[in-house]
């Protein structure tokens, strides 16, 4: 921990007490998954997914600072080397306690909100993020997309740094554990919840996610069209456009219901100690 800290004194030129962040980003990501090992460091026209997320994180406007949140596994040492090659900051803690994780490193700097990511949403949309962002009403705890109007691979979740250590206090199931922002979602008595609707209409349907090797087939489709055209900086509505004028692609990957890896998560649950 006091390496971290040092290395975040470094990042922002200021003391702990000195810190004034409003919104951190954090990446989680993992070298193990069950579906498909490695597939945050995949090669996806020319760089790792991990860096295409990262890169289309710090595009947002209204991001502070960007930090990846992996666990303390060996098997996790290519993400380090890699965000180390970046000059991104990371973040190691609990292998099996996610929400431990974000906590564990939040409260470092103790920003006003935590920004929930995962590194196998390489489509991410920083612009819908500042949207998500500039609607975020002051008394809000929480912002998500309750309805799932954003395809699946753009969720936008913002977590108020309060609610997070209320979340980090209280869960006590391996699901919300696992899955970091479950308690709140539980439990709007307890917080504040502020929904987002996709600014495009209902796009639900669509799966822009990496978790299957027919998701990576779409995605690199999607890359090489842009990139062939010299544009890293595609957002939503060109994807859009690109898979109307392809409409095959989106019956690639399909087959795939969206949140499996939730839902296994709920079936499988049971009540955990905290660390």
């Amino acid at each position: 921990m006091g390496l971290l800290l040092t290395l975040l004194y470094q990042a922002f030129g200021k003391s702990n007490g000195e810190l004034n962040m409003r919104y951190l980003a954090m990446i989680q990501a993992r070298y193990g998954s069950s579906r498909m090992p490695g597939k945050i460091l995949m090669s996806l026209c020319g760089k790792p997914v991990l860096q295409r997320v990262i890169e289309r994180v710090q595009r947002s406007k209204n991001i502070d600072e960007v930090i990846v949140v992996t666990s303390v596994d060996k098997q996790n040492l290519p993400v380090l080397r890699l965000c180390a090659d970046l000059g991104v900051q990371v973040f190691a803690g609990a292998e099996d306690d996610v929400l431990d994780r974000y906590y564990q490193m939040a409260k470092l700097v103790r920003p006003d909100y935590v920004v929930r990511v995962t590194a196998d949403c390489p489509c991410y949309d920083w612009s819908i993020l500042d949207r998500a962002i500039e609607s975020m009403p002051p008394e809000a705890n929480y912002l998500t997309d309750f309805g799932e109007t954003l395809p699946d691979g753009l969720d936008i979740e913002i977590i108020k740094f309060s609610a997070l250590k209320t979340a980090w206090q209280k869960a006590n199931l391996a699901s919300e554990r696992e899955h970091v922002t479950q308690y709140i979602r539980k439990h709007p008595e307890e917080f504040q919840h502020k929904n987002f609707v996709c600014p495009f209409g209902d796009l639900g349907y669509l799966r822009w996610t990496l978790d299957e090797q027919e998701d990576f087939t779409l995605i690199e489709k999607i890359y090489s069209h842009f990139l062939s055209m010299g544009r890293e900086d595609f957002l939503t509505q060109d994807i859009l456009e690109f898979i109307g004028a392809n409409p095959e692609l989106s019956k690639i990957n399909a087959r795939y219901a969206r949140n499996e890896g939730l839902a296994k998560s709920l079936r499988e649950d049971k009540i955990v100690e905290q660390l």
